[in-house]
This record gives structure tokens, sequence and C-alpha cells, in this order.
């Protein structure tokens, strides 16, 4: 049944691609029509204007003049349309050619069958053969101050040369042109390289406008070729043309597609057929190994049930076996107050020696890690690996920290000795934290959660240490969340903003330069420093988005100050390590420069000086990129890396940041201030212009201009701002 309603599926979903396929061939045909037709249109009226002005500017001259001499003058004055194509000429009233510019005419006293009748000044239009050619007769009468018939004057052109625009590449070899009279008929068509007249084409309820069907594009078949076919009649002159594209070649790459997705279904159905006799096959195959598995099953069961609730690779309780004992443990102490503690544990270094020395070696070290575990702790006590490298303990009947200290610094000293693999010895420390029932937790997930909270804080305390829960501890844990869940958010909804900062010349005071810096605005926490939520961008890769946003923002900010009168000052943006690092960045900046039309000298991107020293050669290809679009870079926090400085020279900077630390220094004792002024004399052989921030105190301003630091700022200088306070 599967099989079937998948075939259905298959053929069903071919036949809708094979009909979509065609209705755009169709669509795309009906375009094509209709632009061949706009221009055939166009030419054939603008021959046809042209031949009726020929008429009347003949039939003018004749009133002025004899009539037979009215040709000489006008050709001598070269205003009749070239003779190779047309022949112009005046007819007397009995229908013998008077005057032509076609000599013959006259000479053979040719005579045209002429309509002795009309008398009204219309254009008219013939079909003549002529030596088995077949040719196109305009004319128009010659009427006396009687309105009495003198004659007619007429231009003739031979039929092909109104559909001499035929255009293969375009119409295709069945492709089709015609010009059709009033009668239905065709006074010339043509199909390709063939030329006809006379033909019926059975449009004349398009033509006449009789029985209007509101179709622009219909289906006809002439010379037992279907044609796409677009009518047109034309404006003022008795004529209307035609075009039309071989249904048959239109849909060629259709049929051709059409066919492709008629073998691929079959191709499709075939192996579907295949692949489902190959399951049967198969399942009548299962049937028959189902009885024997059946006996594997029972044979081991034992040894199911001892891997359901252990990890086959340290042989102690998994997940599922602890999660069970810890919540046996909770209903004991509820029931008995009996306290316990669990202790969460994470290798540290464990990643990169499993990455190093391969998965074996890995293996290996997380088995004697639960060896030692093992021996280190009581054997009331259960061991559990979770999964990983990371472990868990139940120590029962522990009610304070005190009982858990001694096992836990005998745990640190056990996994402090050296673990040797693969032939060689290596040190692997251990960070472990602790929550107690029921002081820090009633029930399984809040244990393990703060349990692994205070982990956390071990490893940021430097690991290789055990970390108890606290309340404090909790609360943090709580507020980096709450930072981490919501700074996409804070991008999304204008909550981060920049407040700025002006820098002084240390000699007179005057105002050089802004520094934007970056603040959170939160809702509920208030206004946050880059410290508290900058490692967490960085961590997620948000800092990317946001870096971009304060350099578009700051740019933005400049040009607004600038239009509203305040002089073109630079402007410093903090870039940071995730951000700089990233490929984009440079054409980032030079897409906001571009964007917000910020002047590229003015601005100016502050990376830490960590960040430049981490990889000393993509910052130098890094700043020379920057360099070719004129924004100046600042190397902020100079100082921090004295052991690096050297790196420093091979880089183009145009400012060094002195790090706070100096500046603080300056006020300090001797020793500070002599350090402060050693490094700061450095930086000046490194870089043009130094700048120092955060200056608090006077003295620190007058020291720093003895050096000839020439940009600070900081709040004894000027305290920071708001854009509206500018």
């Amino acid at each position: 049944m599967l099989a079937l309603l998948l075939l259905i599926i298959i053929w069903s979903g071919t036949y809708y691609l094979v009909k979509k396929e065609q209705s755009a061939v169709e669509r795309q045909a009906a375009l094509s029509v209709g632009e061949i037709l706009d221009t055939y249109e166009a030419r054939v009226v603008r021959a046809l204007r042209e031949i009726d002005t020929t008429l009347k500017l003949v039939r003018f001259t004749a009133n002025s003049v004899d009539s037979e001499a009215a040709l000489d003058v006008l050709q001598a004055q070269e205003l009749l349309p070239p003779a190779l194509l047309f022949t112009v000429g005046v007819v007397n009233k009995q229908g013998v050619v008077v005057g032509s510019t076609n000599s013959l005419l006259i000479e053979q006293h040719y005579m045209l069958p002429m309509q002795s009748g009309r008398v009204d000044d219309t254009l008219a239009v013939d079909r003549v053969i002529t030596d088995d050619v077949v040719q196109l007769m305009f004319t128009r009468p010659l009427i006396s101050d009687h309105e009495t018939v003198l004659g007619w004057i007429f231009v003739s052109v031979e039929a092909d040369f109104f559909v001499s625009s035929y255009a293969t590449r375009s119409m295709g070899h069945q492709g089709m042109l015609a010009v059709v009279g009033e009668d239905g008929l065709a006074h010339v068509a043509r199909a390709g390289s063939e030329i006809y007249s006379d033909d019926v084409l059975e449009l004349t309820p398009w033509v006449k406008g009789e029985g209007d069907t509101g179709q622009p594009l219909f289906l006809t078949t002439w010379r037992d070729e279907e044609r796409y076919t677009m009518v047109r009649e034309l404006y003022s002159f008795p004529l209307s043309v035609v075009v039309g594209l071989s249904k048959n070649e239109q849909l060629a790459s259709a049929q051709a597609i059409a066919k492709k997705y008629w073998q691929r279904a079959s191709w499709a159905s075939g192996l579907l057929l295949a692949v489902f006799t190959s399951l049967g096959l198969f399942s009548w195959k299962l049937q028959r190994e189902r009885q024997r598995v059946i006996e594997e099953r029972i044979l081991h069961a034992e040894q199911v049930e001892h891997l359901a609730f252990h990890d086959a690779l340290t042989e102690l309780p998994n997940r599922a076996f602890f999660s069970y004992l810890v919540t046996q443990a909770v209903r004991l102490g509820e029931r008995h107050g009996e306290p316990f503690a669990l202790l969460f544990l994470d290798l540290d270094r464990f990643k990169l020696i499993n990455d190093s020395l391969g998965h074996e070696a890995g293996d290996h070290l997380l088995q004697e890690t639960a060896k030692r575990l093992t021996s280190a702790v009581r054997a009331s006590d259960v061991v559990a690996r979770l999964g990983g490298d990371e472990f868990v303990i139940i120590m029962h009947k522990v009610d304070s920290q005190a009982c858990v200290k001694p096992v836990a610094e005998k745990i640190l000293d056990s996994i402090r000795e050296p673990f040797s693999l693969a032939g060689h010895e290596y040190h692997v420390s251990v960070s472990i934290g602790v929550s107690l029932f029921p002081v820090d937790g009633l029930d399984e997930q809040t244990l393990i959660k703060n349990a692994d909270v205070a982990m956390y804080k071990a490893k940021q305390a430097g690991k290789n240490t055990a970390c108890f829960y606290t309340e404090e501890l909790g609360l943090e844990t709580d507020v980096r969340l709450m930072l981490e869940s919501g700074l996409q958010r804070a991008l999304d909804q204008k909550e981060l903003k920049l407040i700025y900062k002006t820098k002084h010349n240390s000699s007179d005071g005057e105002v050089i330069g802004i520094e934007a810096l970056l603040r959170w605005q939160h809702p509920t926490l208030g206004l946050l420093e880059p410290s508290q939520f900058i490692s967490m961008a960085e961590e997620s890769g948000l800092i990317v988005s946001i870096g971009s946003w304060a350099i578009e923002q700051a740019c933005k900010q400049s040009m607004l100050w600038q239009e509203q009168g305040a002089p073109a000052l630079t402007i410093a943006v903090d870039v940071y390590e995730r951000q700089f690092y990233d490929e984009a960045f440079v054409k980032s900046v030079n897409d906001i420069v571009t964007t917000t039309q910020m002047i590229p000298e003015l601005l100016e991107l502050q990376v830490a000086e960590s960040t430049i020293l981490k990889d000393v050669e993509y910052t130098a290809k890094v700043f020379e990129e920057i360099k070719k679009i004129d924004v100046k870079i600042i190397v902020d926090d100079f100082g921090v890396k004295y052991s690096k400085l050297s790196n420093l020279k091979v880089l183009p900077l145009d400012v060094l940041n002195v790090d706070t630390a100096l500046v603080d220094g300056l006020s300090g004792t001797d020793n500070d201030q002599q350090l402060s002024f050693a490094v700061i004399k450095l930086g000046q052989c490194l870089s043009p212009k130094i700048f120092a921030k955060e200056v608090g105190f006077q003295r620190q301003s007058v020291l720093m201009h003895d050096l000839t630091a020439l940009q600070l700022n900081g709040f004894y200088s000027s305290e920071a701002f708001e854009n509206r306070k500018f």
C-alpha cells in the first residue's frame, strides 16, 4: 500500500511539474508574441505613414502643376521614396498610367484596375500582380474642385517588403508575419522562408472587432502549423498586422524537460519497486532472526540491566541510576531528617588531552579518574559519571561544609597525582562544586544546578579547587544568565547606547576629540558597564554585531554634531577581540564610513594591546587595510604587556592609549611614578601621539603634560555626557 501511495505521489508530482513547465512556456510565448507584435506594428505603421505622406504630397503638387509633371518636380527635389523599392505614379480616369517613376508602365500604356466610383478621400489598398510579382498598391483619388474624380495617385511596393523583418532568431523557423486586409485575406504572409498572398487566415472576428472573446493570445492553424497568434488593427489604416509563433517550436524546450521528468519518474518508480522488494526480503529475514534475538535477550538480561544503570566505560552508576539514588536520598532526608552533600566534579584540561592524545588516552584517563574518586570517598558514598568528563558524588550523613572539605581536599590531592597516558606522565586537576541538602536545595534538579554553579565558580577561581554554593553565588549566576539571554534583545530593542567623553589638550584644555563609550541601559539592572556584559557577548559572538552597531552610531552622531555646527572632531570607538578577528571587520568599517558619509580621518578605532599582540602578523595585515581607508588606529591599554612591547614597532600606529594603571601610578609612590614614566617614554618612541585615559587628579594632568602626553580625558578634565548634552 505504501509503495502504491509513493508511486501515485511520484507520477502526480511529475505530471504537475510537466504542466507547470508547459504553462510557463505558454506565458513566455504570450510575452514574446506581444513584444514582436509591438515591433512589427511600429515598423508597418511607419512605412504606411511614409507611403500616405507621399500620396498626399504628389496630389498637392499635381494641383499646382500638371499632374504628369508633378512627379518630375518631386523627383528632382528627391522628395519621393527610393524607386528601387517603391513605384509612384498617376493614373487617369480610365485607369491608364500617365505618369510614373517606372517608365515601363507609361511605355506599355499600362492600365490599373481602379475603383472608378470611389470619390472619398481615403487610403485604399489593393493587391496587384505584375509579372508574377505580388505588389501592394496604395491609392488616393485626385479630385477636382467640383468633387469629380480626375484620376488617382498610387504608390506600389512588392508585398514582400512588409514581411522582410522576419527574424529566425526570435521567431523560429515556423513563425508567421502577415498584413491582413479588411476582407480577412492576407495581402502578404510569411511563414519561415515561405511568402504567401491571398490566404484566408480566418481572423475576421478579431480583425473587425466582432465577437471579441477578450483573449489577447489565441491558437490558430495555418499551413498545417499551430501557432500562438496575436492580431492588431492598425489605427487610421484599413489593415491589420498578425504575428504568430509556432506552438511546436515554443514547446520544444518544455517537451525536452518533460521527457526528462518522465524518465526520472520511471527511474524513481523502478528504484522504489526495487527498494520495497528488498525491504520485503529483509522483513522475511528479520522475522527469522527475531526468534534468535529474543533468545539472546533472555540470556543477556542481567548484563543489559547492568548496562542500563552503569556507565560502560567506568562501570560507575550512570545518569539514570544517579538520578534514582539522589531521589531516594532526598526522600530519606525528608522522612528522617538525614542530610547529604552533592559534589559536582569536572576535569580540567580534559579536552586538551583528549584532542591531543586521542580518544583512547581520554578513555583511559576517565577510567583512572573513576578509580581514584572511588578510593578517595567512603564506602557509603556514591560516585557516578554523568557523561564526558563530569562526575558526581553523593556523600551521605553530611550536614556542614566542614565535613565535606577533608574529602574534597583528598579528591583534589588524588587527581593531582600524575596520570600515565600514552607512555608519558600528564598532570590533570579537577574543579569541584558542592551543594548541601536541605540547605541548598530540596530536589534533585536544584541540588545539581547549584552544585554545577559552584563548580563553575571554582573554574573561574583558577581551577583545581572546591567551591561551596551560596545564595550570593546563585544570584550572581542568575544575573549572568539574565544578561546572556538579554543581549540579543538589548541589540534589537535599542537598550544599548553610547556616552561620550571629550579629549583635551593637556597644555591648554582645548577639546580635540571625543571618545565613545558603550553602555547597556538594562530594564531591571539599570546602567551596565561593558565589563559586566562584554565577555558574554564575546562568547556568544554577538560582539561582532554590537561592535559594528557602536561604530555606526558613533559615526552618525559625529555627522549630526557637525550638521548642528560643532567642529569636526575625531571620535574614538572601542573594537573588541572577536570583532577585530572577524574576517569581515575591515569591510564592515568601510561600509559604515561610506553609508554614514563619515570623514574617515575623524574615525579612530581603539584596539586593546592584548588583542593586537595575540597575532601580530594578522594585526599588521588588518592595520594596513584600515590605513587604506584613512581610518585612524589607537592601541588601547598600552603598557600592560611589557614583554611584547617590541612587537608594536612593526605596526602603523596613530595613537597609544596609556593604560589606567600607568596613569594611577603617576599619583603613587616614587617607584610607581618611575615605572609609569619609563613605559610612557617608550610609548612616545612607538607612536606620534600619547593619550592618557581616566585622569582624575590635577597632579596626574601636570605630569602627563610634562611627559608630552598631549591628549587626556577623565573626570578631572570633563565628565561623560550623552549626545544631547554635547
